[in-house]
């Protein structure tokens, strides 16, 4: 497996650990009978900290995506290199600490830390296509 694929796997294993960690804060807040349902209307019973958990995971998802395809391009093109390795767990890396820096209100760091993702992904796609 590519450092780059390795990264991917991390990826989504931080993806799995977000989402759990923001469905249990839901189940804090509404209780179990409320997350069963549709959840429609439950924003109002939700405490600041659950509702940045959900938006950490809305971005997650958000930003997964160019992720993967840069990975896909890298590794399909045969253009991994030591670098492609580093951009990959870079990106690792910063969305490990993206969810507590948005669940704890890290500010300014919160934005810091998307945008190196973001450029993270960028160099892999432009990497990926030269």
């Amino acid at each position: 497996m590519t450092p780059e694929l390795a990264a991917l796997s991390a990826t989504a294993l931080i993806h799995f650990a977000t989402i759990f960690t923001a469905q249990r804060f839901l189940t804090r807040d509404v209780g179990k009978s409320g997350n069963w349902g549709t959840r429609e209307g439950v924003e109002d019973d939700l405490s600041p900290l659950t509702l940045r958990l959900r938006r950490a995971t809305a971005n997650f998802t958000e930003n997964v995506g160019p992720f993967i395809i840069a990975v896909l391009v890298v590794v399909l093109a045969g253009k991994t290199s030591g670098l492609t390795a580093a951009l990959a767990w870079i990106f690792v890396a910063a969305r490990a600490l993206y969810v507590p820096a948005y669940a704890l209100c890290w500010v300014p760091w919160r934005t810091l830390i998307w945008a190196i993702s973001g450029l993270a992904t960028l160099a892999l796609l432009v990497l990926g296509l030269i």
